[in-house]
């Protein structure tokens, strides 16, 4: 269910596939929010508010569609307030911190709600996962603070990879890669046929490189190290951090030039006309593209590195916390109580895109080859991480995105750049 529109950018016209833009933390979105983009009131006795950045057209409709079913079955009123998600991710904290908040809001599990829980701004819903018991620990885990409460309500995950068209590659003659070496030869006959391999989208979604580092360092590293980076156990500067940017240098060559210039949501009109050969990016890119384009996508795990090292893949999972500050508790529960069902969660799958996969263990996800592979590679991996951001903190994220942009623009500059990122994740971790 993961919207993550920086938006504001023309979509696939060109293409005859109106509405699709491109993918996160955090889906090709629309251009603009559906309403308001301030605090929308919170509901006393009455309507519990849905703050929401699922603004991309399809996952706009699919949470639309599951309030009114809420609000038929009578037991509590609900209404919706759609934000642009990069409006939305800025203004949380001020959502949250507000004198009369939003209930709920669709966001991100992990670090990222233990933050907000840690400054006593999340709703104890412990209550709701009392009648869970089918849901996995891991998923309770994941939606534990660090006082032992439960602070998230999970509804759907999803994966990363490498999309690309099946047409193309095919009328290319190439085929899925394996390992890194097998990855870097098929950089190189694209390139050899004049077609830029990897897209990129810089623009004003920085926060994409950080898929390329949490890849490469979960590959090289592992992902315990991983997770202690992220955490402030281990240091950007350290000799490993490097290897994982010696690394990223050998296909530096490959990446889309114009990708720096524009949005993922422009990276990815390029991938799906040609313009590029694939692009690491999560399933949400696929909420604003026309059910018929669905068929010619598919896609490949990152390639292995070193096969001693556990294999780890990015499974973001999306789903709902609540405002500690709500007027209506037993209103809000009542939604999130709603949101942890088959039934709300299938209805999601079947009113979005369809590639993303619930997390009640009875719900159906789509019956497609794509999300059937999705969910195979998930299921075989020895690790799941989130994504950057959901595996630190929304704080961390933009000394990633100014360390790693500035590395795809001076690879030759890495002990610097290493350094500086250090100094500023110090100061977030010192607070």
């Amino acid at each position: 269910m993961t919207d993550f529109d920086p938006g504001r950018r023309r979509f696939l016209g060109n293409l005859g596939l109106a509405g699709l833009g491109a993918l996160g933390a955090g889906s090709l979105l629309s251009a603009c929010a559906s309403s308001a983009s301030g605090p929308a009131k919170g509901g006393s006795s009455g309507a519990v508010t849905l703050q929401s950045n699922l603004s991309s057209p399809q996952a706009k409709t699919a949470i639309e569609k599951l309030i009114e079913t809420f609000n038929k079955q009578g037991k509590g009123t609900a209404t919706v307030n759609t934000i642009a998600s990069e409006t939305f991710r800025t203004q949380l904290p001020t959502y949250l911190t507000s004198a009369n908040p939003p209930d709920v809001y669709t966001w991100y599990a992990g670090s990222v709600a233990n933050d907000y829980a840690s400054k006593g701004l999340l709703l104890d819903v412990s209550d709701v996962w009392q009648g869970l018991g089918e849901y996995p620990q891991s998923l309770r885990t994941l939606s534990t603070d660090a006082t032992g409460k439960q602070v998230f309500v999970p509804m759907t995950n999803y994966w990363w990879g490498f999309f690309y068209r099946k047409s193309n590659f095919a009328k290319w003659g190439v085929q899925e890669p394996k390992t890194w070496a097998d990855f870097l030869a098929l950089c190189e006959t694209l390139k050899g046929k004049g077609v830029p391999p990897i897209g990129i989208g810089l623009g004003d979604t920085p926060w994409v490189a950080s898929a390329w580092f949490d890849y490469l360092n979960i590959r090289i590293n592992g992902a315990p190290f991983h997770r202690d980076l992220l955490a402030g156990r281990q240091r950007f500067d350290d000799p490993k951090v490097k290897a994982v940017f010696t690394r990223w240098r050998e296909v530096l060559p490959y990446f889309d030039p114009k990708g720096k210039a524009y949005p993922f949501q422009e990276a990815t009109t390029a991938l799906l006309a040609g313009k590029t050969g694939m692009f690491l990016i999560g399933t949400f890119f696929a909420d604003a593209a026309p059910k018929d384009a669905l068929g010619d996508l598919d896609f490949f795990r990152f390639p292995i590195i070193d096969p001693a090292v556990p294999v780890a893949e990015e499974a973001p999972t999306d789903g709902f916390f609540a405002s500690a500050k709500t007027r209506n508790p037993d209103g809000t529960k009542a939604l999130l109580t709603y949101f942890t069902t088959a039934e709300a969660q299938e209805e999601y799958v079947r009113s979005s895109s369809g590639i993303v996969l619930p997390v009640h263990p009875k719900a159906k996800a789509a019956d497609s080859p794509l999300v059937s592979k999705g969910k195979a590679m998930l299921a075989s991996a020895a690790e799941l991480t989130q994504f950057f951001n959901r595996d630190s903190s929304d704080a961390l994220q933009p000394t990633a995105d100014t360390a790693l942009t500035k590395f795809m623009d001076k690879p030759d500059q890495i002990d610097a750049i290493l350094r500086e990122w250090q100094a500023g994740a110090e100061k977030v971790f010192k607070g």
